[in-house]
């Protein structure tokens, strides 16, 4: 855990947040300013501060929260209609947060 990581700290209980999902290697849960009517952020539990900066090591949690996102969209009920994942990726990809974090967004009407 990083001392000053927002995501971290959400991850690990210290700051009260509402998890749609949580298991032993990543939380889901909305993001506080959404950019869609459903706009949830699935975060890895164990910091890896971005894109750039994962390993063949991480192989795995990558793929997971793939996975969590495609569960999730269908509980959200965006699933058939369709949505977005999406990492940024350092501050020129608009990265703000810097834990890897996956967006899932959708919900716009037709």
């Amino acid at each position: 855990m990083e001392k000053d990581c927002l995501f971290c700290k959400i991850a690990n209980e210290e700051i009260p947040t509402e998890f749609i999902y949580k298991n032993d290697n990543l939380v889901v849960f909305r993001d506080i300013n959404p950019q869609a009517p459903v706009h949830l952020l699935i975060v890895p539990i164990r910091h890896i501060r971005s894109i750039n900066d994962i390993t063949q090591n991480d192989n795995d949690i990558i793929s997971e929260l793939i996975s969590v996102a495609k569960e999730m969209a269908k509980k959200e009920g965006v699933d058939k209609s369709g949505y977005k994942i999406f990492f940024n990726v350092e501050k020129g990809g608009g990265q703000v947060i810097f834990h890897i974090h996956l967006h899932l967004i959708g919900g716009w009407e037709k």
